[in-house]
């Protein structure tokens, strides 16, 4: 493609992969019409290139991205050292790309490329961030529904920052924003709640969520799980301040408690002490300890990988064809 002065906004589109070989000819075979008309859409001299992000693959992605890079002007492999997760991936994607705009999308085609020129058109409006929100989430399991529903709700309530209910890593990002989140220093990236976090004017593109086109999900009951405690460790420390409250809740409680206890040995005399009464009061004290223990480690454990200071990624090596004129 042409760098020179004259070229027009240049949109770029961040695709993480993670084994998923039998994706990329699909992915890039299905984006080819939608890009040409996102080039109408940037107008006079709009150009495009797709980053695939290699987060460790060992099938055949990176050689299947490889064998593109001969045919198609603007796409470019970043490799990973290894799999450094899909967060991490994302940022390297943001890192390398070069565009005026850029697009996170899923290589399954569940991000349809589609409704790119309506996210264009929020962008040209003035808006730094257009959030792609799932209007129709039919394709997904009910399991999955509800589970999104509920992970959505409980972050909500605990973060100083909310999130957009239904709306993935899929957006166009100003470049504005990327250049504020390439700056972002943290190590353990819950991308959902930084896209929040930054701020600026944000714009919603509605979609219907259509079934993954190729391949199966990386996403683990397991990895869900801890993703969610990523997400909600990462964006708020509202979780220790309500052990705070509740810990201050209990001590008032027991000193009333004693309190009472006094009374009625003075009044009554010394009672026989109830052992169903006492073993109820350890166990439930003795649990509280150790969950709130539990979230000083998950807390604490970050802080560890925080002051460490390890690169969020490591890049083996990247590749490009030959940039040509659009």
């Amino acid at each position: 493609m042409d760098a020179t002065s004259t070229a027009g906004p240049l949109l770029s589109i961040v695709v993480p992969v993670f084994n998923e070989e039998d994706s990329i000819d699909l992915f890039l075979d299905a984006i080819a019409g939608p890009l040409k008309e996102a080039h109408v859409a940037l107008g006079p001299g709009g150009r495009s290139e797709i980053v695939f992000v290699d987060d460790g693959s060992f099938d055949a992605t990176a050689s299947k991205i490889i064998a593109r890079l001969r045919e198609r002007p603007g796409l470019r492999l970043v490799r990973l050292s290894r799999n450094f997760g899909k967060d991490a991936a994302l940022a390297a994607g943001l890192a390398h790309a070069k565009g005026d705009a850029v697009v996170p999308m899923d290589v399954d085609l569940q991000d349809p490329p589609e409704i790119l020129p309506a996210m264009i058109a929020a962008w040209q409006r003035g808006a730094k961030v257009v959030n792609a929100v799932r209007a129709d989430r039919s394709s997904d399991t009910a399991l999955k529904r509800a589970s999104a529903r509920l992970f959505y709700k409980a972050f909500n309530r605990l973060s100083t920052y909310p999130i957009a209910a239904d709306v993935g890593d899929y957006r166009l990002l100003d470049r504005v924003a990327v250049d504020v989140l390439n700056r972002l220093p943290e190590r353990i990236r819950f991308m959902k709640g930084l896209f929040s976090w930054i701020g600026f004017r944000q714009e919603t593109v509605a979609y219907k969520r259509p079934p993954r086109a190729a391949g199966t999900t990386k996403w683990k009951f397991w990895s869900l799980w801890n993703f969610a405690l990523d997400g909600i460790t990462g964006s708020t420390t509202l979780p220790l301040r309500l052990w705070t409250y509740l810990g201050g809740t209990i001590a008032l409680a027991a000193l009333l408690f004693a309190l009472f206890i006094v009374g009625q040995t003075l009044v009554l005399g010394v009672d026989t002490p109830g052992y169903a009464s006492l073993i109820v009061v350890t166990l439930v004290m003795g649990a509280l300890n150790l969950v709130a223990l539990g979230l000083l480690g998950e807390y604490v454990g970050r802080i560890a990988i925080e002051v460490r200071q390890r690169p969020l990624y490591v890049v083996e090596e990247v590749l490009e064809a030959p940039e040509q004129p659009s």
